[in-house]
């Protein structure tokens, strides 16, 4: 069960897709005032060194956010993502990557929430560690420091369970963030189950879920699931780098979808994955996709 490690996968093709897209869907939500709260159910250990054993062994992130951190024509959406990731790395060299919640606590602002899940003991752990690590530099550059407390808060627990007590969140605006390891096939049926009910709660938050295209049923069946389930608009986006030649090498395609989407994504969406898909291709074989849809009629929302 705690085999995964995100730590052997950090920044590779897959977090590139995954992040930009939180990237969008943070700044977002940013252009209102009123508060708004992160929900990440499979948070990993938060930032990871991309100079590790874990990250060297794997080399998966040469064949991603790196071969993006050296151009200068990335186009602006992928550029706000890349700049996260440069204040990371002052210096200049490409050492440290900031996973969703580290992502998260940066874009967000003080009036935010952010409530992280990570079951794994050992992740959790340096979960925990990073952030405190986050605080002390804060304090030592004369920053106040917010990252813990009220507006940070972490959890080692299950977040599909953890989930169902934060919704809806007070201030009635939120992003949930699934990405769990899909390690166990049951991965499929929880997100979908923990789908249906989130939506129940709070109909009106953004639901971004991540998953991986592989060969498997359960894998393939889960974006049709979750359109069927969608109580609002969904958006669904994959990045194939590619073709099926190379999939016994390793992950060469993964999705996002997105319950609720801004107005704006599909369109930034179009604007960047014709030239992620470029920067990011291993073949002729490489491509995306996007599609998008809605429910016929949308439940209403229920507090509790």
């Amino acid at each position: 069960m705690f085999s995964y490690r995100h730590g052997f996968h950090a920044g590779n093709h897959a977090d590139v897709l995954k992040h930009c897209v939180l990237t969008q869907l943070l700044g977002y939500l940013n252009q209102k005032p009123a508060p708004y709260m992160v929900i990440d159910t499979h948070a990993g250990a938060g930032l990871y060194q991309l100079d590790s054993d874990y990250a060297t062994k794997s080399g998966e992130s040469d064949e991603g956010v790196a071969l993006l951190w050296g151009r200068d024509d990335a186009p602006a959406a992928v550029n706000e993502y890349l700049q996260v990731i440069r204040d990371m790395n002052p210096a200049g060299r490409l050492r440290h990557y900031p996973g969703s919640p580290f992502l998260a606590e940066r874009l967000m602002r003080d009036q935010d929430r952010l409530r992280v899940f990570e079951m794994h003991p050992t992740d959790s752990k340096l979960l925990a560690e990073n952030f405190r690590k986050l605080e002390a530099h804060a304090a030592a550059n004369g920053q106040k420091s917010s990252a813990r407390g009220t507006r940070v808060q972490l959890q080692r627990a299950d977040g599909f369970g953890g989930l169902k007590a934060l919704l809806p969140p007070p201030s009635r605006r939120g992003l949930i963030l699934i990405d769990p390891s899909y390690e166990d096939k049951d991965d499929y049926r929880k997100v979908k189950v923990a789908i249906e009910d989130a939506q129940k709660r709070f109909a009106t938050g953004t639901y971004a879920i991540w998953y991986p295209v592989l060969g498997r049923l359960e894998s393939q069946q889960l974006p049709e699931r979750l359109k069927r389930v969608a109580a609002s608009e969904w958006l669904n986006v994959t990045l194939t780098v590619a073709g099926p030649a190379a999939q016994e090498q390793g992950l060469r395609s993964s999705g996002m979808f997105i319950i609720n989407p801004p107005w704006t994504l599909e369109a930034t969406l179009k604007d960047i994955m014709p030239w992620m898909t470029q920067a990011l291709a291993q073949d002729d074989d490489a491509r995306f996709a996007i599609q998008t849809g809605k429910a016929a009629k949308p439940p209403k929302e229920r507090a509790e």
